[in-house]
Order: structure tokens, then sequence, then C-alpha cells
């Protein structure tokens, strides 16, 4: 209530933005429909199921992140997704509302017990379409589980193979490792999706990576192939993010998305209540960021028979 002086009210110099008579309000309204119908756009569809492998060996760039938001604004937009967490921390199975407690059927039933793929996945409930296989602590020890396993490497290929439910995208979360679960993921996948994150040594260890793709592609998954590179983490406030920004498009060419994922709090809050930041603040930053570097990557589909890394 304002105030009144002397029997004189003020005069209201608030700013109605709901008011559309104004040039303001008119904008706003606008601007309101246009993001309204953008997020109910649905996603083209991709005419072959595409598996990508979530991957870089350097901790803290946003691997999971970009795994749960890209696959959750995926399924918001009318495509049946898969998620697997391959991380024995969980934190996939974590954000997406999966219970990944010991015990609970999981990903490691898959790669060691051969257990059909399907009796471990679970509906997500971040999106209709979304779908999870969570991954336990039991995990952590598939590492060296999985040296004297036959065929080591191609036990989630054949997971994957023999799963029976129809989704369009298949996305798997990796370790921050280059150990044999992060080999069964590339073996597994068409296409390599690296998250890098806009600091200083952004690069390090990817040639690492990189040399590991080469030979995943030499000797057990010659279709591999690097389709993606998602910035994350940038400060538009720095000139080292622009700087790196520059670098990499420089270096991967087109294969780099054009939106890139700004640092934003939302983001970092999300999987504390076991969400993704698209439901748990879709008008954020991070989580507009994360529907437009989705929309890209499935309007740019992707060419199975490219040439290089």
């Amino acid at each position: 209530m304002r105030a009144v002086r002397n029997g004189v009210q003020p005069a209201d110099t608030s700013l109605d933005t709901n008011d559309q008579s104004t040039p303001i309000g008119a904008a706003a309204a606008a601007a309101v429909e246009a993001l309204t119908m953008e997020r109910r756009r649905p996603f083209p569809r991709p005419t072959r199921q595409r598996i990508a492998t979530v991957a870089n060996q350097k901790g803290g760039v946003g691997k999971t992140t970009t795994t749960v938001n890209l696959a959750t604004a995926l399924a918001m937009h009318g495509c049946r997704v898969l998620c697997i967490d391959l991380d024995p921390q969980g934190n996939a199975s974590t954000a997406l509302g999966v219970d990944h407690r010991s015990g609970v059927p999981s990903i490691y039933e898959v790669l060691l017990g051969d257990r059909p793929l399907e009796e471990v996945v679970v509906r997500s409930s971040e999106a209709e379409g979304l779908y999870c296989a969570p991954a336990t602590i039991d995990l952590a020890g598939a590492e060296i589980e999985l040296v004297s396993v036959v065929a080591r490497e191609t036990r989630l290929r054949r997971a994957i193979a023999g799963l029976r439910q129809e989704v369009d995208y298949i996305l798997v979360d990796c370790p921050p490792s280059l150990g044999l679960l992060t080999v069964n993921a590339l073996v597994a996948a068409k296409e390599l999706l690296i998250p890098i994150q806009c600091e200083y040594y952004a690069l390090e260890g990817l040639g690492q990576l990189l040399r590991n793709v080469e030979l995943v592609q030499a000797h057990l998954n010659p279709e591999l192939r690097l389709s993606t590179i998602i910035l994350t983490m940038y400060d538009s406030r720095t000139r080292l993010a622009d700087q790196v920004v520059h670098e990499v498009k420089e270096h991967f060419g087109d294969r780099v998305l054009g939106t890139t994922i700004p640092r934003n709090v939302r983001i970092a809050e999300a999987p504390s209540y076991g969400r993704s930041v698209l439901t748990y603040d879709p008008a954020s930053r991070g989580s507009l960021s994360y529907l437009a570097a989705a929309r890209e990557l499935a309007e740019r589909g992707f060419e199975p028979n490219g040439v290089g890394v």
C-alpha cells in the first residue's frame, strides 16, 4: 500500500510489464510468447537410434550435468531417451530422481551378471519418455572385476544390442577416467560428446582421450566418431572464457555447438533436489541454454559415416 501524505496520494511510478498497451509491456509479452512457443515446439526425431557417450577424463567439466539436462530436454520435446549411468558415484541417477541405493537393480548387474538391460531401466519423473539405467556403489569395483571377463570391452554394446525397448537416444554418462567403464561406453556408442569447460587447462588431457578414441576406432568400434563438443561453465565477464571458446572452435570447427552453457547457480542447485535444471528452474539461464543446446543437437543430426576422430 502506498503512503498518503497531507491527503495527497503519490503518483504510481511502478512499471507494469503486464500492460501490453505500453511498448515495454508489449515487448515483454512477445518475448514470453516466443519462449513458450520455443519450449513447446517438438524436436526432430532421428531417423535411426543415436547412441552417444559423454566423456572427458578431466573431472568437474559438466559431464553428468550435460548428460542429464540434454536427456531431459530431448525427452520433454517428443523424443524417447535412455540415460545410462556408468559412473559409480551415481550422480546422473540422483539428478534424474532415480533410486540407486546398493542392492537396487543397476547397470552393474548388466555388465557383470548378464542381466538384460531392460530389467534395470526405470522411468524418470523428470519427463515423459525419459528412462534411466542407474548406477550403484557396486559399480566401483567393476573396473577390477571386468579385467578377467571374456569380451570385457563389449559388455555394454551387447547389452544395448539386446534392448527391446525402442528409444531415439541413448546417452551414456562416464566416470572421470579412461578405464574399462569408459572403454565400454566408447565401444557401445556411435557418437562421442565431449564437454569442455571454459577455464584454464580446458584442453589438458584431451589429447589422451582422443588417442584412446583412435585406439577404440582401430580395434573395437570403427563407427565411433567425435560428433559434438559442448562448452560449459562459460563466464562472459572473463577474457579467458572467450579465449577458450575461440581456441576450441578453431581446433574442432563445426563440431562445437553454437550454444555455450553459462556458469549458473541453478544448474548447480538442481541435482541436490533430484531434478534437472529444466524442471528445477525452467526460466533460468542454465535451463534455457541446455534447451537450446539440445535443440541444436537434435537438428544437426548425425552422419555415422564421417571420417576422422
